[in-house]
């Protein structure tokens, strides 16, 4: 080979070198920007999201008689409102009338026992004062009026215990509310703890809903949701979930939950709600799952801010990566509770692919170029979006 030629070879090779080594220090113009899908953070889709209930009293127990017996009158109905100390039903005073009298009969016995022991008491002292009757018999009266005594309160007792045995053959409201349900009809024999009525207390509302087992992990006591009543859609109302059951349903495989209402909420016993499991506080944003890098093991998405423009008028925006809070994952598109804002362009596609301060030429889905403002109208975001 000449010399000519060698030389050129090698000249050619130190500027190829040159040119490497340039580029790897930053040193020469950077790759032009490419295409990048951009979208709109967009409204939240609630509905893959709601779980059905209905109102619930916070306080709501079973109301039963502590005695058993034939029940026979049933005062109040279902949805009647109640006043505490209110007789809601009584059973058969027969009974227990009689033991209030046998009660009594007993502590007259008891009483007269006690005067008898009394007196021979009293005489057996004055005698043994005068040491006609030995210690022991003066003993012997002594310990027969204590056990008289003794009888005596017994006697009473029982007295009280038959009194307040008459007085639970009236069922009586515990507090004020409205009767939920009906377990009894008079005419029927119950037994001592047998449900009668259900009553819904006044106070606080609360709306229980039942969560499938594959959903619970997302759930947790104290977590924000919303609540729409079905006779105001559009309406949400904040609750945050109060209890959440410990095991599952046997037959449904689900977990009950009890959702707290702020107190004073204009809501009626039963009706029917949704629950959304979405943070109250977020601005109801969404976002493609497409969209979602992790950065260090937390989410978080490229935004794309405006960075001028190309030759041909097209938008450029450098890419800049933003930690985002994030709901509970959908099918297809995540909720985003803090982060970015609605106005924001997020880059939806190829998010491995790119690097911090990138320029990029963002496109919509149908690889028109756009500008890199915010959109004038919720329409145009929606726009944007497809």
């Amino acid at each position: 080979m000449r010399p000519s030629i060698r030389i050129t070879l090698l000249g050619a090779l130190v500027g190829a070198l040159a040119l490497l080594t340039a580029c790897g220090h930053g040193q020469v113009e950077a790759d032009p920007p490419r295409p990048a899908l951009v979208v709109h953070p967009g409204a939240l889709d609630l509905s893959g999201q709601a779980y059905a209930g209905d109102v619930r009293a916070r306080q709501e127990a079973p109301l039963s008689f502590q005695i058993g017996g034939h029940l026979v009158r049933r005062l109040v109905d279902v949805g009647v409102r109640v006043k505490k100390g209110q007789v809601l039903a009584e059973l058969d005073h027969g009974d227990v009338g009689l033991q209030v009298d046998a009660a009594r009969a007993q502590l007259t016995t008891a009483q007269a026992d006690l005067q008898l022991a009394q007196a021979e008491r009293d005489r057996y002292r004055a005698l043994a004062a005068r040491q006609v009757v030995s210690r022991s018999q003066l003993d012997t009266t002594e310990n027969t009026y204590k056990a008289a005594a003794a009888r005596v309160q017994q006697a009473n007792a029982q007295l009280d215990v038959a009194r307040n045995q008459a007085a639970y053959a009236s069922l009586r409201a515990p507090a004020d509310g409205v009767i939920a349900q009906r377990q009894a009809e008079a005419g029927q024999v119950v037994a001592a703890g047998q449900a009668i009525f259900t009553l819904a207390a006044d106070g606080d509302r609360d709306v229980q809903i039942s969560i499938p087992e594959q959903r619970i992990a997302t759930f947790k006591v104290g977590q924000p949701v919303q609540v729409e009543l079905w006779t105001q859609q559009g309406r949400l109302i904040p609750g945050r979930i109060r209890e959440l059951a410990p095991v599952a349903d046997a037959q449904a495989r689900t977990y009950a939950a009890r959702i707290e209402l702020p107190a004073g909420s204009a809501v009626e016993l039963g009706q029917s709600a949704r629950v959304y499991a979405v943070d109250a506080q977020s601005d109801g944003l969404s976002v493609p799952l497409a969209a979602v890098y992790a950065k260090d093991g937390a989410p978080a998405l490229w935004v794309v801010s405006p960075d001028g423009t190309a030759a041909d008028g097209a938008a450029i925006g450098k890419l800049r990566l933003q930690s985002v809070r994030l709901g509970p994952y959908g099918e297809e598109r995540v909720p985003v509770l803090a982060g970015v804002k609605p106005g924001d362009w997020v880059l939806a596609a190829g998010v491995h692919l790119v690097h911090e301060g990138q320029r990029v030429n963002p496109v919509d889905r149908d690889n028109r170029p756009i500008a890199l403002v915010a959109p004038a109208s919720p329409m145009a975001s929606a726009s944007a979006e497809r």
